[in-house]
């Protein structure tokens, strides 16, 4: 397959990790005649444009997240998994926080052991962890931001919750994810959820991101925020040792709940 264009040779390489999962440099290096030097540059480039994932001696090809189904079915999947991660998430509490809880099954989960804290306020723009929160005696203060419903996930998005945030202060936020990659960050799939979202990132420093294994080495269609923007990731032990130790040595504190 000599002569062909960069383009070309890129978009085969493209097509061969769609169908082979993962490609070596010297295999390619052979397939397409060309030295290892230039393969290392066709990988380097793709992998910065996020079409693939640089892997020793090679590549492996990007993962896309799965459509997430609405939250009130995901909230009878993986239930063990979630409960643990909400369990050991509850420890980063302390007594007189000032917490933003988001959208998702996972954080709706954590919402539910909260009951025990005492003097905390919990900020949301989802429907349900409001709902979760106003249905127990609690010592805690609640707000609920504005916006236009999306349906599916309950939550609240648009320039009115952005506005709202200009009302509150939080100096932890709880998020969950659909998609995370070392690559490609926070990704999601709903396109208006992504200025909301930065907003509220904007308002703290420590971001604690729930997440089950299912969310780890997974893109989807829009960027929120690098992997780093992560203070703390709380996880199960089903997640790859290797993505995990990545996040560590880029600074990302990482929870395995039940260790």
């Amino acid at each position: 397959m000599k002569g062909l264009l960069k383009e070309e040779r890129q978009q085969q390489i493209l097509e061969a990790l769609q169908e082979n999962k993962k490609v070596t440099v010297t295999e390619l290096s052979q397939r397409y005649g060309t030295s290892e030097v230039t393969i290392r540059r066709d990988l380097a480039d793709l992998a910065a444009s996020g079409r693939l994932i640089r892997a020793h001696r090679g590549a492996l090809a990007v993962a896309s997240a799965p459509p997430e189904p609405p939250i009130i079915q995901r909230m009878t999947i993986g239930r063990e998994e979630k409960d643990r991660i909400a369990r050991a998430a509850l420890e980063l509490v302390n007594e007189g926080d000032s917490l933003f809880l988001g959208s998702g099954s996972t954080v709706a989960c954590f919402a539910r052991y909260l009951a025990g804290r005492k003097k905390i306020t919990v900020s949301t723009n989802a429907i349900n962890i409001a709902m979760e929160l106003a249905s127990v005696e609690l010592d805690m203060v609640v707000v609920v931001l504005g916006g236009v419903i999306r349906a599916p996930e309950l939550s609240l998005l648009g320039h009115i919750a952005e506005q709202s945030l200009s009302e509150v202060r939080f100096n932890k936020i709880f998020m969950g994810v659909q998609a995370l990659s070392i690559e490609n960050g926070w990704t999601t799939d709903h396109l208006p959820e992504v200025a909301t979202t930065r907003k509220i990132l904007d308002m703290a420093a420590e971001l604690i991101v729930l997440a089950d294994h299912t969310k780890l080495g997974q893109t989807a269609a829009a960027w929120i925020a690098p992997a780093v923007r992560i203070t703390t990731l709380v996880t199960d032990a089903q997640s790859e040792s290797d993505f995990l130790a990545h996040l560590r040595a880029e600074g990302v504190r990482v929870v395995v709940a039940g260790r």
